[in-house]
C-alpha cells in the first residue's frame, strides 16, 4: 500500500518535474536582480521613487508583432521577460497603506485564454515565488496605486519615447503609462533634453561652469530646439563665472517647478552596468564564445558560390545550437564594396565571389550580447592588397587591445588604433595627409557591452571588471581618391575585451584574428560541406 501511494505521488508530480524541465536553468538568479535594485536604492536621493517601465510590444505589419525583448534596464532590476510592466523602487522603506517595504511591480494578470495564444504568464504568484518579490499587484491595480507621488523630493524615470500603441487591453504598456503622467502631473512640455542639461548646470561648481559650457556647446550646435532656449544657451554663451552663477540660481527655480528628474535614473544605472559581476559574466563570456564557435564554422563553410544570405544563415544557425535565444543586433554580412557600408544589414549579395567577407555578428544569450567581428577572403586566400590592408587593421587592433587597461581614458583604445591605421595609409600612399585617415576609418574604436551592445557606461577611465569592444577598420569604396586596386576593400576586425587588473583578456579570442591563421582554418573541412538542400525551380 505504502509503495503504491508513492507511486501515485511520483506520478502526480512527474509532470511538474517534466514542466520545471523545459526551461534553460542558467538565468540570472533572483538574488542577483534584487541586489541590484538595492545598489539603484543606495545611490538614489533621499525621500524620492525611482519608476521603470516594461519595454512596448512593437508591430511588425498588420496583426504580426515582433518578437518581444524586454528593456534592458527593467530587466536588469526585475528578470521580467513579459509587456505591460512597471517597477517602483523607493529610497527609504514606505509606511503608506499597501505598500510595504522599499518596492513595487506591476505586471500582466493572469489569463487563461490570452495564455493559450501567447504562452504562459507569471503573473502576481509567479513574480513572487520566481523573482523573489514581496509586492506585486496586476497591472490594473495601477490606476489606484497608494502612493502620492507629490510628496517625494524626487521622481526618477526614463523619460518616453511615444513608440508604444493603445491595445484594447486596459492595462496595457500604454494606460500604466497614461496612469503615471496623470498621477505626477506631468507637464505637457517636458523635454528630457533639456532636463538633462539642467541638471548639469545646477551641478557644475563655479569653477567648472567654463568647462561645461564647452560640453553644452557642442550639443546646441547640433540641436536647435536647445539653442532656443533662453537659459542653456545664456549658460553656454555667458561671458564670465558670476552671469553663470545667476543663470544657474534660475535653472534651479525651473527644476524646483516640479520633482520629476528623467537623468538621474540613467546615470544611476549607467555606473553600474558598466561593471560586470561574476554571476553577469557567465552569461557574456557564453553569448560571446558562441558568436566565436560561429565565425570559426563559417570559415570552414565558406566558398565563393555562397550568398551572404546563407553566410548570415549559419552564423545565427550556430547561435540557436548553442541555445541563444536571439541576435544582438541586426546581423552584418557584407562582401566586397558591400563591407564599406558600416552598418549593412540587407545582407542579399547572391555569391560573394572572391571578395572579402566582413562578418559583424553577435549572439545574445539570456540577456546578454556577444559583438565579434572577422574579414575573411571569400576563396580562402588574401590577395596581396587584401592582406596588405588586412594587416594593417590587426595592427592597429592589437595597439588598442593594449591600450585597454585598467584606468585608461575611455579613448586610448581609439587613439592607438588611429595611429598604427594613419601610417599604415600613409605608406601605402592611400592617403598623403595624416587628417585624411578619417575617410577610410570613420567610426570610434570601442563600447561598453553587456545587456546592449552598446551598453550604458559612463564613459570615464576605464574599471575592473567592465567589458568593451576594439574594432578599427579600414573602407575603401569605390571610386575612392586613390588607386583602383584598392577600391572594394573592407576589412574590420573586432574583438570583446574584459578589462582586469592584470591586463586585458581577449574573451573572443577563440575565433583566429592573423591572416595566416584564418587562412588554416579555411582549409579545414565543414560539417556543412555534404549539406545538400534539392533545387527549386
Amino acid at each position: 500500500m505504502i509503495r503504491l501511494l508513492y507511486f501515485i505521488v511520483a506520478l502526480l508530480l512527474a509532470p511538474l518535474t517534466i514542466i520545471a524541465q523545459d526551461q534553460p536553468s542558467d538565468f540570472l538568479s533572483a538574488d542577483f536582480h534584487k541586489g541590484r535594485r538595492d545598489e539603484v536604492r543606495k545611490m538614489m536621493p533621499a525621500n524620492s521613487v525611482a519608476v521603470i517601465f516594461a519595454n512596448a510590444v512593437r508591430n511588425r505589419a498588420n496583426d504580426v508583432d515582433y518578437v518581444y525583448h524586454q528593456d534592458p534596464n527593467f530587466y536588469y532590476l526585475t528578470g521580467y521577460n513579459e509587456p505591460n510592466a512597471v517597477l517602483l523602487i523607493f529610497s527609504e522603506d514606505q509606511t503608506t497603506k499597501g505598500v510595504e517595504g522599499n518596492e513595487l511591480i506591476y505586471v500582466q494578470e493572469r489569463n487563461p485564454k490570452a495564455e493559450q495564444w501567447n504562452g504562459k504568464r507569471l503573473g502576481i504568484e509567479g513574480v513572487k515565488s520566481k523573482l523573489g518579490f514581496k509586492t506585486a499587484f496586476n497591472g490594473s491595480a495601477f490606476e489606484d496605486i497608494p502612493v502620492n507621488f507629490q510628496e517625494f523630493d524626487k521622481v526618477l524615470f526614463f523619460d518616453f519615447e511615444n513608440d508604444y500603441r493603445d491595445s484594447s487591453d486596459e492595462a496595457d504598456l500604454y494606460n500604466l503609462i497614461q496612469t503615471f503622467k496623470t498621477k505626477v502631473d506631468y507637464p505637457a512640455d517636458f523635454d528630457s533634453s533639456k532636463d538633462r542639461f539642467y541638471s548639469m548646470i545646477t551641478s557644475t561648481d563655479v569653477e567648472n561652469s567654463a568647462n561645461v559650457a564647452q560640453i553644452l556647446g557642442r550639443y546646441l550646435n547640433r540641436d536647435e530646439k536647445l539653442q532656443e532656449d533662453e537659459l542653456i544657451s545664456g549658460f553656454v554663451n555667458a561671458e564670465d563665472d558670476k552671469l553663470r552663477s545667476e543663470i544657474k540660481e534660475k535653472v534651479s527655480l525651473k527644476l524646483d517647478a516640479n520633482n520629476l528628474n528623467s537623468s538621474m535614473l540613467n546615470e544611476i544605472l549607467a555606473s553600474l552596468r558598466e561593471t560586470k559581476l561574476a554571476e553577469e559574466m557567465v552569461l557574456l563570456k557564453r553569448a560571446i564564445e558562441i558568436s566565436a564557435v560561429g565565425q570559426v564554422e563559417v570559415m570552414k563553410a565558406m566558398h565563393p558560390n555562397m550568398s551572404e544570405t546563407e553566410i548570415q544563415g549559419v552564423h545565427e544557425y550556430v547561435y540557436k545550437k548553442y541555445g541563444a535565444e536571439y541576435e544582438g543586433y541586426p546581423s552584418i554580412v557584407g562582401g566586397g564594396h558591400n563591407g564599406c557600408i558600416l552598418h549593412y544589414i540587407e545582407n542579399n549579395k547572391p555569391e560573394v565571389g572572391n571578395d572579402l567577407v566582413l562578418m559583424d555578428l553577435g549572439a545574445e544569450y539570456h540577456g546578454y550580447t556577444a559583438d565579434v567581428t572577422r574579414t575573411i577572403p571569400a576563396n580562402g586566400k588574401f590577395s596581396k592588397e587584401q592582406k596588405q590592408i588586412y594587416d594593417i587593421v590587426y595592427d592597429a587592433q592589437e595597439a588598442g587591445i593594449k591600450a585597454s587597461t585598467l584606468g585608461a581614458p575611455f579613448q586610448a583604445p581609439g587613439e592607438a588604433a588611429s595611429k598604427v591605421v594613419t601610417a599604415g595609409l600613409m605608406k601605402l600612399g592611400i592617403i598623403t595627409k595624416e587628417e585624411d585617415a578619417r575617410i577610410y576609418f570613420p567610426h570610434g574604436t570601442s563600447h561598453y557591452l553587456g545587456l546592449d551592445v552598446h551598453d550604458k557606461g559612463t564613459y570615464q577611465p576605464f574599471q575592473e571588471n567592465t567589458v568593451i569592444t576594439v574594432e578599427p577598420g579600414i573602407y575603401i569604396p569605390e571610386g575612392s581618391d586613390c588607386d583602383e586596386k584598392w577600391w572594394g576593400i573592407a576589412v574590420r576586425i573586432e574583438d570583446d575585451i574584459l578589462i582586469t587588473k592584470n591586463g586585458p583578456v581577449n574573451l573572443s579570442a577563440m575565433a583566429p584574428r592573423k591572416a595566416e591563421e584564418i587562412e588554416k582554418v579555411m582549409k579545414q573541412p565543414s560539417p556543412l560541406d555534404k549539406f545538400e538542400l534539392p533545387t527549386l525551380n
